[in-house]
């Protein structure tokens, strides 16, 4: 769903760009709140992972396909804040160095992709969660639920933006029709991507996953044949390093850029099948971006296309999670310093 720029008006991209800064200004705040010395390089690593997941275009209709938008996943697995900033981040990487969604567009996107579908999807699995059992298996069914109605929420906010900004005279009405309707598809997606996500990491270390804080996972001892829980009083979480779920998921976001993404749907998205369907793209501009050594996710001067495409994705998955890592390790300090004995003392 990245928008492209000449979609938007300049009025209207101005505008969205000061909501997306706001935003990511309330994120910095926010985030603070939500990582830890566990969380912070795990944000890295789940932006680097939705990057990794975006490049995998799945088919949901003849010649229309969808790929993850990562609202939800993020949320969920590291906070509503830090889930902005996750979004943004990889927002920001691609429309650099891909010339993937433009530049000048960059607020519609954020707002969009990163705060619409976090905030919609968090708001939606916290209302979950407070009525069905608590459980990993409450977690994963709301991580789903969730995650299916982020994206048609996502694809209502872009009609909207293009009611008041949209650079081609259409009809609003069929442009909403069609956009709710093929992200709805898209959203079962979304979802499965998610749910299995989730699920696999509350299943081995559901102290990392920030929508399932207060959910503890019982350690069994085989005790005169009978298996029985650990005292709580047992050092669960520091028996298991977090790094082996950091470098898993880092190892899995390599080999899905890297090679996995070969093999996706090289039909349209959900939102470049509607423009074309219904003149919204008559306007659309070249990207600034457009010359970049990675443009449209290859490699300049690598003729074989499974290569370029690979080493694009392999270095895409680098640039965000090191990007990302020192924007929250910096996030973190900052909370760090604030509630620094000096500044609690009154010095």
């Amino acid at each position: 769903m990245h928008v492209p720029d000449g979609f938007i008006d300049a009025p209207i991209s101005a505008a969205t760009g000061v909501v997306a800064a706001a935003a990511v200004a309330v994120s910095l705040r926010g985030a603070r709140r939500e990582l830890d010395e566990r969380t912070a390089p795990l944000a890295g690593l789940v932006a680097a992972f939705i990057f990794a997941v975006q490049m995998l275009n799945f088919p949901v209709a003849a010649g229309t396909s969808g790929h993850l938008l990562g609202g939800a996943l993020a949320a969920i697995l590291v906070g509503p804040y830090t889930g902005v900033l996750c979004v943004s981040v990889v927002l920001l990487m691609q429309g650099i160095l891909f010339a993937d969604g433009g530049l000048t567009a960059l607020g519609v996107n954020i707002t969009d992709m990163a705060v619409v579908t976090t905030v919609v999807a968090y708001a939606v699995f916290r209302g979950l969660v407070k009525v069905l059992p608590r459980g990993r298996g409450a977690i994963t069914a709301a991580s789903f639920v969730a995650a299916v109605l982020s994206v048609p929420a996502a694809a209502v906010a872009f009609t909207l933006i293009y009611a008041v900004g949209g650079t081609t005279d259409v009809s609003i009405g069929k442009v909403a029709t069609a956009m709710i309707g093929v992200h709805v598809l898209i959203g079962i997606g979304e979802a499965t991507i998610t749910a299995l996500t989730v699920g696999a990491v509350v299943a081995v270390r559901p102290d990392l996953v920030y929508g399932a804080r207060g959910l503890r996972q019982k350690l069994k001892l085989r005790v005169g044949g009978e298996l029985v829980d650990v005292p709580d009083t047992a050092p669960v979480a520091a028996a298991r390093s977090h790094r082996k779920v950091w470098i898993t998921g880092l190892v899995a976001s390599l080999v899905l850029a890297g090679f996995v993404s070969f093999y996706a749907s090289a039909s349209p998205d959900g939102l470049e099948k509607v423009a074309a369907d219904q003149g919204i793209d008559a306007k659309t501009e070249q990207h600034a971006s457009a010359d970049s050594p990675l443009a449209d996710y290859g490699v300049k001067d690598v003729e074989d296309a499974r290569l370029s495409g690979g080493l694009a994705g392999v270095i895409g998955v680098g640039v965000t999670v090191v990007a990302g890592t020192g924007v929250f390790w910096a996030v973190r300090r900052r909370r760090t310093a604030d509630v620094s004995p000096a500044s609690t003392s009154g010095v």
